[in-house]
């Protein structure tokens, strides 16, 4: 009767674990309920499932570790608990080595299989392409974005077209009532990112792409990856950076290559063509101006 017990909370646990992995079954659940993938599995991008699947993976190892833990723990509390009749401490289990090595040599092998396949992806996702379809230099301020596409050389602006954005505004309820910044990118094209800040640490984080990176300033960080995925996505500033951090927002539009170039020329046809930092005015982006960089106390 005791072993059909013992068998019977063995069971619980096993039946949840079972219960987990059939419901893994969906796109959705296969990439842990993450952003970026729609109902068919594609992605956002080449990178996307590289970072759900550490993650996931990472998830599913901590689950069943933790699974049979609790299974161990529930176990012993119900085998060995006191019963009627019974005094004084049960007989006690001490230096016992097999066990201690094992609760030693396991923790370690679970953090070096940690370390080994994040410093595997994270390797493959910090290489930039050496010859880029497209580069663009996305300049964090406070508390706004302004995107140059510099063709396909990061470091030469003589070609190049910019947009200079504004921090996002609301109203009462909490609803973004202005235009802001947007970051237009081509579908299927190696893009490269020159990440850049103009006053404070930010972290540029498009949300569905499942990365995201500090820009600091007087360094310029980088990041190539390939939209694989026509849609419109949400930015944001992930480091807190001062008083209007909440509103530093943008939107991300992936578009076909023929869009891409209709909307460089639109660009350069307003006359935003050149080193967009031979026109930015800081007072532009602060709350409470009319744009014109006139205001009061204004700081180029």
């Amino acid at each position: 009767m005791r072993v059909k017990r013992r068998l019977r909370w063995a069971i619980v646990p096993l039946g949840i674990a079972t219960a987990i992995t059939l419901a893994a079954c969906s796109p959705t659940t296969a990439n842990g309920f993450l952003p970026g993938f729609d109902e068919e599995g594609g992605q956002a991008t080449n990178q996307t499932s590289m970072v759900a699947g550490l993650w996931t993976t990472s998830w599913i190892v901590v689950l069943a570790v933790g699974v049979i833990t609790w299974a161990l723990m529930g176990f012993a509390a119900i085998a060995y608990r006191r019963r009627k009749g019974q005094s004084g401490l049960p007989v006690q289990l001490r230096y016992n080595m097999p066990i201690e090595m094992f609760f030693t040599i396991a923790p370690v092998i679970l953090v070096l299989g940690f370390f080994a396949f994040t410093a595997r992806d994270q390797a493959i996702l910090e290489t930039q392409y050496e010859d880029p379809d497209v580069c663009i230099t996305a300049i964090g301020k406070q508390w706004a974005w302004d995107f140059q596409y510099n063709g396909n050389d990061c470091e030469d602006p003589s070609d190049a077209v910019w947009t200079m954005g504004v921090q996002a505004q609301t109203d009462a309820e909490g609803n973004v009532i202005n235009e802001v910044p947007e970051l237009v990118l081509p579908v299927n094209q190696k893009v490269t990112l020159k990440l850049e800040s103009r006053d404070v640490i930010h972290s540029f984080w498009i949300i569905d792409f499942l990365y995201k990176k500090d820009m600091y300033p007087g360094r310029d960080n980088y990041w190539s990856f390939e939209p694989t995925k026509e849609g419109e996505f949400v930015g944001k500033c992930a480091e807190l950076c001062g008083q209007y951090h909440s509103m530093m927002l943008f939107n991300v539009k992936v578009v076909s290559q023929d869009e891409y170039q209709d909307y460089l020329a639109e660009l350069e046809a307003a006359g935003q063509t050149g080193d967009i930092d031979d026109v930015y005015d800081r007072q532009q982006n602060l709350p409470g101006t009319d744009g014109s960089g006139e205001a009061e106390g204004a700081e180029n």
